[in-house]
């Protein structure tokens, strides 16, 4: 996640709309090598997307596209490839909602100065930038060296984040090592999540939290039936401006579908171990926000 991009929401509204209209064809020609970045300007007489737009140029013939299987190595490649432009993607394909799905969980997570961190599927780093700032000590972790990169640059001099390749399934951490566990848009990613709720039940703290947030079901039928529109039609116009990797995008949308509603979601922090689990929807629905802690027994 990241901060806004500069162009504001009516102008991402504008992307959308052209997008939808087919407005601007798309354009070839990219260098077909894996992790190149072309900067493209669009100045526009209609205040369109008028930011620099990162395009990752990716040789369509060995592009992975992650399926639901969710192969590690399928989706660390899939992410490797998106992580140039995956925080302007992200902005655009959320109508710049990601900035206040971030802060929602940074106030669920409730850093403190000097407590220990783990944001799990971390990224780029935005999430954890956002965390960071109440003087707490995170450790991003992430399964893809793109992706570790990219945070590793763009965070470059904040001492209180340290990146650390990682598998949620298999955390390099020592037991009751953190005051508090998150992950953001990654646990729909990981090929079993109730083996990586265990792992964060392992590492946190008794009586530490956890918060997950991820893309859900909305509750009310009519906007789930818009939805499912947005995810198979507006959404793949719209990554054809931003991103050449197509492919990824359409895993995106395949995962969110099959992606269980909250409640079951809320009964796998249960089965974990968590106490005091609850959750509570972000944007009708579209996300949820899941919670739980640690019992305190439990380390003892």
């Amino acid at each position: 996640m990241r901060h806004p991009t500069p162009f504001g929401f009516r102008n991402v509204r504008r992307c959308y709309r052209d997008a939808v209209r087919g407005r601007r064809a798309r354009r070839s020609g990219a260098t077909p090598a894996l992790l190149l970045i072309r900067e493209r300007i669009d100045r526009r007489r209609d205040g369109g997307c008028t930011a620099a737009v990162p395009r990752l140029a990716v040789d369509s013939t060995i592009v992975t596209k992650a399926d639901l299987t969710k192969r590690p190595d399928e989706v660390a490649s899939m992410f490797d490839t998106v992580a140039p432009a995956y925080d302007l993607v992200n902005t655009l394909l959320s109508l710049g909602n990601d900035h206040l799905w971030r802060i929602a969980t940074t106030r669920a997570v409730n850093p403190a100065p000097g407590e220990r961190i783990l944001d799990v599927a971390a990224g780029t780093g935005t999430s954890s930038a956002s965390l960071a700032r109440s003087g707490a000590h995170v450790v991003a972790a992430d399964f893809s060296p793109g992706m570790i990169e990219v945070g590793r640059r763009r965070q470059a001099g904040n001492e209180r984040i340290e990146f650390v390749q990682a598998d949620a399934m298999d955390l390099p951490f020592e037991d009751d090592s953190f005051d508090a566990v998150t992950i953001s848009f990654g646990l729909r990613n990981v090929v079993e999540p109730r083996t990586a709720l265990a792992e964060f039940l392992r590492v946190v703290k008794p009586g530490g939290r956890l918060v997950i947030c991820e893309f859900s079901t909305p509750p009310l039928v009519p906007l789930a039936a818009a939805y499912d529109f947005y995810l198979s039609t507006v959404m793949p116009a719209v990554v054809r401006l931003a991103s050449s990797n197509n492919p990824a995008y359409d895993y995106l949308g395949d995962s969110i579908r099959a992606w269980p509603e909250q409640r079951i979601v809320a009964g796998w922090l249960r089965a974990a171990g968590f106490e005091r689990v609850a959750h509570r929807d972000l944007t009708a629905g579209i996300v949820a926000l899941h919670r739980g802690v640690k019992p305190i027994a439990a380390g003892r």
